[in-house]
């Protein structure tokens, strides 16, 4: 702000509170002393007023309003240019400055706690019900609009509490997809395999790869699927199409492991246009030690003996 705009602001605010509080002075000044019986010389639906004084207890409220101002105008910014006297805060009171206190002042409190988890292995933090508990609030403040607040997940959002790991669902692994995010694109096949080529692939997956029934009625070859998965979808998901972890291929041998649905339509439509998926990397928001409590959580969802024994 410039220093003609800080004064203007800082003169009218002012001003302002000036004004009010004479007015609330004068007025009080003009009116009656005690109550009286003398009325307003006025009626409604046969009511009439008394010309009697607000209480005093109304007044000094007003009073108390604008002294209120002054007094916070003082120590916030709110005058132009002004930063404020508040106690704490070299720079003046801002939005920013309280958040970062707050952060600070957790992290002292925190910090310690999840610390001494970060030192232990990933398997032991799952085993403590503390950690479980820390564990899982972090879940839902940060994964649960995506993953759902059970874990199970949604369309394009993989369950975490069951055996189907795109990346791996080893400890460190769980960790490693939390702190540096994972991306993984599925090619659109339409325009090289054609309409015919799309159903064949489809049904083949689903009806030999899956061991899922196709609709009845369907019309598709499937030794000519099962050619075109030889030459096209091999390099991603393998021979026997378990999938390749490195590159985030499902296993296509699990239909419970795909999010976008096992409906013969639905893998029609990812095998035509493809697929994008990108999960976002925390490290930033979390640092290493609360990703690594939240990675014991999620490790526990899909770990039965971790979680009996955390009970």
């Amino acid at each position: 702000m410039t220093t003609f705009w800080s004064w203007y602001v800082s003169l009218l605010t002012s001003f302002t509170l000036l004004a009010l509080l004479w007015l609330i002075f004068a007025t009080r000044k003009g009116e009656s002393q005690g109550t009286t019986d003398k009325t307003m010389g006025h009626a409604f639906d046969g009511i009439e007023e008394y010309d009697n004084p607000l209480p005093k207890w109304w007044f000094l409220l007003f009073v108390g309003t604008l002294l209120f101002a002054a007094g916070y105008l003082v120590l916030y910014p709110g005058l132009g240019n002004w930063k404020g006297v508040l106690p704490g805060y070299d720079d003046g009171w801002t939005q920013v400055g309280q958040w970062q206190r707050e952060v600070h002042k957790a992290e002292q409190e925190y910090g310690p706690i999840f610390a001494r988890y970060s030192a232990m292995s990933i398997e032991d933090v799952a085993k403590d019900p503390q950690a479980l508990k820390m564990g899982g609030r972090l879940f839902a403040t940060y994964c649960s609009i995506c993953h759902g607040s059970d874990a199970k997940g949604a369309m394009g959002f993989p369950n975490l509490t069951d055996s189907n790991w795109r990346w791996g669902g080893e400890p460190e692994t769980i960790k490693a997809s939390i702190l540096h995010g994972r991306m993984a694109a599925m090619p659109a096949w339409g325009e090289m395999l054609g309409d015919e080529g799309v159903k064949n692939v489809a049904a083949y997956v689903r009806q030999d790869l899956a061991g899922l029934k196709l609709p009845e009625g369907t019309q598709a070859d499937l030794e000519a699927g099962k050619t075109l998965f030889a030459s096209t979808c091999v390099a991603c998901h393998g021979a026997t199409g378990t999938g390749t972890a490195l590159m985030g291929a499902p296993d296509l041998t699990h239909p419970a492991g795909w999010i976008y649905g096992s409906s013969l339509a639905q893998l029609q439509q990812t095998i035509r246009y493809g697929r994008n998926g990108q999960m976002p990397a925390q490290q930033e928001y979390l640092g290493q030690d609360k990703v690594h409590v939240l990675a014991a959580y999620i490790y526990s969802l899909s770990n039965k003996e971790q979680k009996l024994a955390a009970k």
